[in-house]
Protein backbone atom coordinates (compact mmCIF):
# COMPACT_ATOMS: atom_id res chain seq x y z
CA UNK A 1 0.00 0.00 0.00
CA UNK A 2 1.24 2.94 -1.25
CA UNK A 3 0.51 6.42 1.94
CA UNK A 4 0.08 9.68 -0.50
CA UNK A 5 0.22 13.26 1.45
CA UNK A 6 -1.50 15.90 -0.09
CA UNK A 7 -0.65 19.47 0.31
CA UNK A 8 -3.14 21.88 0.00
CA UNK A 9 -6.09 20.28 1.92
CA UNK A 10 -9.53 22.21 0.69
CA UNK A 11 -7.98 22.95 -2.68
CA UNK A 12 -10.34 21.32 -5.86
CA UNK A 13 -7.84 19.20 -7.69
CA UNK A 14 -6.63 17.48 -4.14
CA UNK A 15 -10.00 16.83 -2.80
CA UNK A 16 -10.90 15.23 -5.87
CA UNK A 17 -7.79 13.28 -6.23
CA UNK A 18 -8.37 11.71 -2.57
CA UNK A 19 -12.02 10.86 -3.47
CA UNK A 20 -10.65 9.14 -6.39
CA UNK A 21 -8.40 7.19 -4.54
CA UNK A 22 -10.67 5.83 -1.88
CA UNK A 23 -12.00 4.00 -4.85
CA UNK A 24 -9.13 1.80 -3.95
CA UNK A 25 -9.05 1.40 -0.37
CA UNK A 26 -6.36 -1.28 -0.64
CA UNK A 27 -4.01 0.07 -2.72
CA UNK A 28 -3.55 4.08 -1.40
CA UNK A 29 -3.63 5.35 1.77
CA UNK A 30 -4.57 9.42 1.89
CA UNK A 31 -3.64 12.01 4.09
CA UNK A 32 -4.29 16.04 3.61
CA UNK A 33 -2.37 19.16 5.11
CA UNK A 34 -3.09 22.64 5.20
CA UNK A 35 0.42 25.16 4.70
CA UNK A 36 -1.37 28.16 5.53
CA UNK A 37 0.57 28.38 8.57
CA UNK A 38 3.40 27.22 9.90
CA UNK A 39 2.08 23.69 11.82
CA UNK A 40 2.52 21.50 8.54
CA UNK A 41 6.58 22.28 9.29
CA UNK A 42 6.50 19.76 12.31
CA UNK A 43 4.44 16.88 10.09
CA UNK A 44 6.70 14.00 10.14
CA UNK A 45 6.46 13.50 5.82
CA UNK A 46 8.82 9.66 6.90
CA UNK A 47 5.51 7.76 6.95
CA UNK A 48 5.04 8.43 3.14
CA UNK A 49 5.70 7.03 -0.07
CA UNK A 50 4.27 10.31 -2.06
CA UNK A 51 3.88 14.37 -1.47
CA UNK A 52 0.72 15.37 -3.95
CA UNK A 53 1.53 19.24 -3.75
CA UNK A 54 -1.23 21.28 -5.10
CA UNK A 55 -0.99 23.71 -2.36
CA UNK A 56 -0.46 27.43 -3.89
CA UNK A 57 -2.13 30.04 -5.40
CA UNK A 58 -4.05 28.96 -8.19
CA UNK A 59 -6.33 32.49 -10.02
CA UNK A 60 -4.34 34.65 -12.39
CA UNK A 61 -4.13 38.28 -10.73
CA UNK A 62 -2.53 41.72 -12.62
CA UNK A 63 -2.60 43.00 -8.64
CA UNK A 64 0.72 43.90 -8.50
CA UNK A 65 0.33 44.35 -4.91
CA UNK A 66 0.27 40.46 -5.09
CA UNK A 67 3.08 39.74 -6.82
CA UNK A 68 5.35 38.81 -3.73
CA UNK A 69 2.47 36.70 -2.44
CA UNK A 70 2.51 34.44 -5.81
CA UNK A 71 5.69 33.80 -5.46
CA UNK A 72 6.44 33.44 -1.85
CA UNK A 73 3.48 31.19 -2.00
CA UNK A 74 3.57 29.03 -5.78
CA UNK A 75 7.80 29.28 -5.80
CA UNK A 76 9.13 29.14 -2.49
CA UNK A 77 6.55 27.04 -0.81
CA UNK A 78 6.54 24.32 -3.06
CA UNK A 79 10.95 24.36 -3.14
CA UNK A 80 10.51 24.63 1.04
CA UNK A 81 7.74 21.58 1.02
CA UNK A 82 10.49 19.73 -1.60
CA UNK A 83 13.12 19.81 0.27
CA UNK A 84 11.34 18.53 3.49
CA UNK A 85 10.07 15.64 1.41
CA UNK A 86 13.37 14.30 0.42
CA UNK A 87 14.98 15.02 3.97
CA UNK A 88 12.72 12.71 5.64
CA UNK A 89 12.68 10.19 2.75
CA UNK A 90 9.52 10.25 1.11
CA UNK A 91 10.32 8.57 -2.88
CA UNK A 92 8.37 10.82 -4.94
CA UNK A 93 6.81 14.63 -5.14
CA UNK A 94 4.72 15.34 -7.73
CA UNK A 95 3.71 19.41 -8.60
CA UNK A 96 1.21 20.25 -10.06
CA UNK A 97 2.30 23.58 -12.33
CA UNK A 98 0.12 24.60 -15.28
CA UNK A 99 0.65 25.40 -18.57
CA UNK A 100 0.27 28.63 -18.37
CA UNK A 101 4.09 28.92 -17.80
CA UNK A 102 3.96 28.80 -22.00
CA UNK A 103 2.33 32.04 -21.56
CA UNK A 104 -1.39 33.32 -22.95
CA UNK A 105 -3.91 32.04 -25.46
CA UNK A 106 -3.56 33.84 -28.99
CA UNK A 107 -6.21 34.98 -32.12
CA UNK A 108 -4.02 32.14 -33.93
CA UNK A 109 -3.25 28.88 -33.96
CA UNK A 110 -0.85 27.99 -31.43
CA UNK A 111 0.96 24.60 -30.76
CA UNK A 112 2.90 23.16 -27.81
CA UNK A 113 5.40 20.60 -28.66
CA UNK A 114 8.37 19.63 -26.93
CA UNK A 115 10.28 22.43 -28.55
CA UNK A 116 8.46 25.07 -27.72
CA UNK A 117 10.40 26.98 -24.43
CA UNK A 118 8.05 28.52 -21.42
CA UNK A 119 7.69 31.74 -21.83
CA UNK A 120 5.08 32.79 -18.84
CA UNK A 121 3.44 36.19 -19.35
CA UNK A 122 2.62 36.63 -15.78
CA UNK A 123 3.72 36.92 -12.36
CA UNK A 124 1.66 33.64 -11.52
CA UNK A 125 2.87 31.75 -14.74
CA UNK A 126 6.31 32.75 -13.83
CA UNK A 127 5.69 31.62 -10.35
CA UNK A 128 4.80 28.21 -11.24
CA UNK A 129 8.09 28.14 -13.89
CA UNK A 130 10.26 28.95 -10.54
CA UNK A 131 9.23 26.65 -8.99
CA UNK A 132 9.71 23.90 -11.37
CA UNK A 133 13.26 25.04 -11.97
CA UNK A 134 13.98 25.06 -8.10
CA UNK A 135 12.67 21.46 -7.15
CA UNK A 136 14.38 19.53 -10.57
CA UNK A 137 17.99 19.98 -8.87
CA UNK A 138 16.19 18.21 -6.09
CA UNK A 139 15.56 14.97 -8.13
CA UNK A 140 17.82 11.73 -7.07
CA UNK A 141 17.36 7.67 -7.88
CA UNK A 142 15.53 7.93 -4.18
CA UNK A 143 13.78 11.23 -4.61
CA UNK A 144 11.65 11.36 -7.95
CA UNK A 145 9.78 14.50 -8.80
CA UNK A 146 7.47 14.50 -11.21
CA UNK A 147 5.69 17.63 -12.88
CA UNK A 148 2.57 18.53 -14.54
CA UNK A 149 1.26 20.85 -16.35
CA UNK A 150 -2.29 20.26 -17.29
CA UNK A 151 -4.24 22.53 -19.69
CA UNK A 152 -7.38 24.26 -18.08
CA UNK A 153 -9.13 21.78 -15.45
CA UNK A 154 -13.07 21.37 -15.44
CA UNK A 155 -15.24 19.22 -13.54
CA UNK A 156 -18.44 19.48 -10.84
CA UNK A 157 -17.46 21.99 -8.63
CA UNK A 158 -14.48 23.51 -10.61
CA UNK A 159 -14.08 27.38 -10.63
CA UNK A 160 -12.95 29.44 -13.24
CA UNK A 161 -13.92 30.10 -16.91
CA UNK A 162 -15.70 26.44 -17.34
CA UNK A 163 -18.33 27.37 -14.68
CA UNK A 164 -19.14 30.73 -16.28
CA UNK A 165 -19.67 29.13 -20.00
CA UNK A 166 -22.15 26.70 -18.07
CA UNK A 167 -24.18 29.42 -17.38
CA UNK A 168 -24.27 31.27 -20.66
CA UNK A 169 -24.94 28.10 -22.82
CA UNK A 170 -28.19 27.90 -20.30
CA UNK A 171 -29.24 31.31 -20.97
CA UNK A 172 -28.38 32.64 -24.08
CA UNK A 173 -30.60 31.91 -27.37
CA UNK A 174 -27.07 32.29 -29.42
CA UNK A 175 -23.63 32.06 -29.13
CA UNK A 176 -20.63 33.64 -31.13
CA UNK A 177 -19.14 30.73 -33.60
CA UNK A 178 -15.43 31.30 -33.70
CA UNK A 179 -13.14 28.36 -34.77
CA UNK A 180 -10.37 27.41 -31.95
CA UNK A 181 -9.15 25.27 -30.22
CA UNK A 182 -7.88 25.01 -26.75
CA UNK A 183 -6.01 21.45 -24.74
CA UNK A 184 -8.72 21.14 -21.26
CA UNK A 185 -8.51 18.22 -18.87
CA UNK A 186 -11.66 16.78 -17.07
CA UNK A 187 -11.13 16.03 -13.44
CA UNK A 188 -11.34 12.29 -13.76
CA UNK A 189 -9.06 12.38 -16.31
CA UNK A 190 -6.90 14.35 -14.36
CA UNK A 191 -7.06 11.96 -11.31
CA UNK A 192 -6.60 8.59 -13.13
CA UNK A 193 -3.24 9.92 -14.65
CA UNK A 194 -2.08 11.12 -11.15
CA UNK A 195 -3.02 7.36 -9.88
CA UNK A 196 -1.08 5.78 -12.77
CA UNK A 197 2.10 8.37 -12.52
CA UNK A 198 2.07 6.83 -8.95
CA UNK A 199 1.74 3.19 -9.25
CA UNK A 200 4.31 3.43 -11.68
CA UNK A 201 6.84 5.44 -9.88
CA UNK A 202 7.47 7.83 -12.73
CA UNK A 203 9.51 11.03 -12.65
CA UNK A 204 9.78 14.17 -15.60
CA UNK A 205 7.71 16.43 -16.75
CA UNK A 206 4.00 15.72 -18.36
CA UNK A 207 1.30 17.05 -20.13
CA UNK A 208 -1.84 15.22 -19.23
CA UNK A 209 -5.02 16.74 -21.41
CA UNK A 210 -8.06 15.04 -22.99
CA UNK A 211 -8.39 13.10 -25.92
CA UNK A 212 -9.73 15.67 -28.41
CA UNK A 213 -9.11 19.43 -28.79
CA UNK A 214 -12.10 21.78 -27.71
CA UNK A 215 -13.68 24.48 -30.02
CA UNK A 216 -15.34 26.78 -27.44
CA UNK A 217 -18.77 27.35 -29.58
CA UNK A 218 -19.14 23.49 -29.29
CA UNK A 219 -18.57 23.38 -26.02
CA UNK A 220 -21.36 25.35 -25.17
CA UNK A 221 -24.12 24.14 -27.77
CA UNK A 222 -23.30 20.47 -25.74
CA UNK A 223 -23.71 21.88 -22.56
CA UNK A 224 -27.11 23.27 -23.39
CA UNK A 225 -28.70 20.93 -25.43
CA UNK A 226 -27.95 18.26 -22.07
CA UNK A 227 -29.76 20.89 -20.27
CA UNK A 228 -32.51 20.97 -23.05
CA UNK A 229 -31.89 23.72 -24.47
CA UNK A 230 -31.58 25.53 -27.57
CA UNK A 231 -28.48 27.70 -28.60
CA UNK A 232 -28.11 28.82 -32.04
CA UNK A 233 -24.17 29.61 -33.06
CA UNK A 234 -23.58 32.69 -35.42
CA UNK A 235 -20.35 34.29 -36.81
CA UNK A 236 -21.80 37.32 -36.94
CA UNK A 237 -20.46 39.05 -34.10
CA UNK A 238 -17.24 37.31 -35.12
CA UNK A 239 -15.52 40.03 -36.53
CA UNK A 240 -15.48 42.16 -33.08
CA UNK A 241 -14.64 39.62 -31.07
CA UNK A 242 -11.21 38.82 -33.50
CA UNK A 243 -10.70 42.62 -33.17
CA UNK A 244 -10.91 42.58 -29.51
CA UNK A 245 -9.35 39.31 -28.36
CA UNK A 246 -5.78 41.30 -28.46
CA UNK A 247 -6.50 43.54 -25.95
CA UNK A 248 -9.39 41.84 -23.71
CA UNK A 249 -8.17 39.31 -21.82
CA UNK A 250 -11.39 37.81 -20.81
CA UNK A 251 -12.07 37.49 -24.90
CA UNK A 252 -8.78 35.64 -25.29
CA UNK A 253 -9.56 33.49 -22.49
CA UNK A 254 -12.73 32.49 -24.05
CA UNK A 255 -11.92 32.45 -27.71
CA UNK A 256 -8.07 32.10 -27.89
CA UNK A 257 -6.25 29.10 -29.23
CA UNK A 258 -3.76 27.16 -26.68
CA UNK A 259 -3.15 23.73 -27.62
CA UNK A 260 -0.68 21.10 -26.36
CA UNK A 261 0.66 18.88 -29.51
CA UNK A 262 -1.33 15.26 -28.97
CA UNK A 263 1.26 13.49 -29.06
CA UNK A 264 2.88 15.18 -26.16
CA UNK A 265 0.34 13.81 -23.65
CA UNK A 266 0.39 10.24 -25.04
CA UNK A 267 0.88 7.95 -22.47
CA UNK A 268 1.36 3.98 -22.26
CA UNK A 269 -1.57 3.40 -20.41
CA UNK A 270 -5.09 4.96 -21.19
CA UNK A 271 -6.02 7.65 -18.93
CA UNK A 272 -8.60 9.39 -20.10
CA UNK A 273 -11.82 7.56 -19.58
CA UNK A 274 -14.16 10.54 -20.11
CA UNK A 275 -14.07 11.54 -23.96
CA UNK A 276 -16.22 14.93 -24.44
CA UNK A 277 -19.45 14.53 -23.77
CA UNK A 278 -18.92 12.13 -20.95
CA UNK A 279 -17.03 14.55 -19.21
CA UNK A 280 -19.89 16.97 -19.57
CA UNK A 281 -22.62 14.68 -18.17
CA UNK A 282 -20.34 14.04 -15.45
CA UNK A 283 -19.32 17.75 -14.90
CA UNK A 284 -23.23 19.24 -15.36
CA UNK A 285 -24.77 15.65 -13.29
CA UNK A 286 -27.45 15.21 -15.93
CA UNK A 287 -29.99 12.59 -15.06
CA UNK A 288 -31.61 11.13 -17.83
CA UNK A 289 -35.48 10.79 -17.61
CA UNK A 290 -36.72 7.37 -18.46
Amino acid sequence: MKKILITGSNSYVGTCLEKWLDNYPDRYSIDSISLRNNLWKKKDFSEYDVVFHVAGIAHVSSDPKMEDMYYKVNRDLTIETAEKAKVEGVKQFIFMSSIIVYGDSSSNKRVIDRNTVPTPSNFYGNSKLLAEEGINPLESDEFKVVILRPPMIYGKGSKGNYPRLAKVAQKLPVFPDIENQRSMLHIDNLCEFVRIIIENEENGIFFPQNSDYVKTSEMVKLIAEMHGKKIKLVKIFNPVLKALGNNIGIVNKVFGNLVYEMSLSDYKENYRIRNLEESIIETEEIEWQI
